[in-house]
C-alpha cells in the first residue's frame, strides 16, 4: 500500500483512534471502582467535619461514631435506613436529582455526639456549590458546616470552602421562619440577625447563591427539624409554638 496515499492515512487514523478509545475506555472501566471509592470517602469527610468528628481512617470513623443514617420525606417522615455498614451516604449526584425529585429522599446523619448533619446542593457562579450542615439537638442551631464547589473563583468565590472565618462565622446561626430561613449578604442587605451571615467580600454571587441553596434545603427539612428537635420535646409546659399545648389556667380561685 502507498504509504503517501490519502486512502492509507484515513485508514491509518481510524485504527489509531479506535486502539486509543479502547485504551481509555478500558482505562476508565478499571478506574471506576477507585473514583467511585475516593468521591464516597471525600463525601464521608465532608460530613464528619460538620460533625465535630475526627479521626485518622475515615471509614472506620464515620462507622463508629454514626448512630444512623435515613432518608426522609418532605414531611419528615422516615423514607428508609442507610446502611451504615457499608457507609452508604448521598453524594452530590444524588442530591442534585432531589431537587426536582416530586417524591424527595433526603438524607439524614444522626451522631453519637449528639450532632445531627443534613447536606444543600445548588448552583454557583460558574458551577455546582454543596455543603453539609452539623445541628445541635435542637435542629435549630449551627454547630458546625463544610462546604464545596466545582469551579468557583479562586481567592474569591472559593473561600466557602477555604476560608476558616466563613464556616465559623456559621456557628451559633439558627434556622429562621416564614420566608427566609436563611440568608448569605452583606450587611446592609440582610432582613434577619441571627439566621444569616455576611457575605464574603468580592463575592457577592456566590454568596447569594449559597444563601439562597441553604434557604431551599433548610425548607425540605423544615417538617423533619419541627418533628425531631430536642426543644420541641421539653418543656411543653412552657411551650407556646406548638397548637396542642393549651394555655394555662389563669381563673383566680
Amino acid at each position: 500500500m502507498n504509504t503517501n496515499s490519502n486512502t492509507y492515512t484515513v485508514i491509518y487514523s481510524i485504527i489509531l483512534v479506535v486502539i486509543v478509545a479502547a485504551v481509555l475506555a478500558f482505562a476508565a472501566m478499571f478506574l471506576k471502582p477507585t473514583q467511585e471509592a475516593n468521591v464516597k470517602k471525600d463525601t464521608i469527610d465532608q460530613i464528619l467535619t460538620a460533625a465535630t468528628v475526627q479521626g485518622e481512617d475515615i471509614l472506620a470513623t464515620y462507622q463508629q461514631e454514626i448512630e444512623s443514617a435515613i432518608l426522609v420525606d418532605i414531611n419528615g417522615e422516615k423514607v428508609r435506613d442507610l446502611d451504615v455498614e457499608s457507609c452508604e451516604v448521598y453524594g452530590t449526584s444524588d442530591l442534585k436529582r432531589q431537587i426536582a425529585a416530586e417524591e424527595k429522599a433526603l438524607p439524614v446523619y444522626i451522631f453519637k455526639n449528639g450532632i445531627t448533619v443534613v447536606p444543600c446542593y445548588g448552583a454557583g457562579l460558574w458551577g455546582p456549590i454543596w455543603g453539609y450542615v452539623g445541628f445541635e439537638g435542637d435542629l435549630n442551631t449551627i454547630k458546625a458546616v463544610c462546604f464545596g464547589h466545582k469551579g468557583e473563583t479562586p481567592g474569591l468565590g472559593a473561600k466557602i470552602a477555604d476560608e476558616p472565618s466563613f464556616a465559623e462565622a456559621f456557628v451559633g446561626k439558627t434556622v429562621g421562619k416564614g420566608d427566609i430561613l436563611f440568608e448569605v449578604a452583606k450587611p446592609a442587605n440582610r432582613q434577619t440577625e441571627n439566621s444569616g451571615v455576611d457575605a464574603i467580600s468580592g463575592a457577592t454571587i456566590t454568596s447569594q447563591a449559597l444563601g439562597k441553596t441553604l434557604n431551599q434545603w433548610f425548607g425540605f427539612y423544615q417538617n423533619y427539624f419541627a418533628e425531631n428537635g430536642a426543644a420541641c420535646q421539653q418543656n411543653c409546659e412552657n411551650c407556646t409554638e406548638c397548637t396542642e399545648v393549651e394555655p394555662a389556667n389563669t381563673v383566680e380561685e
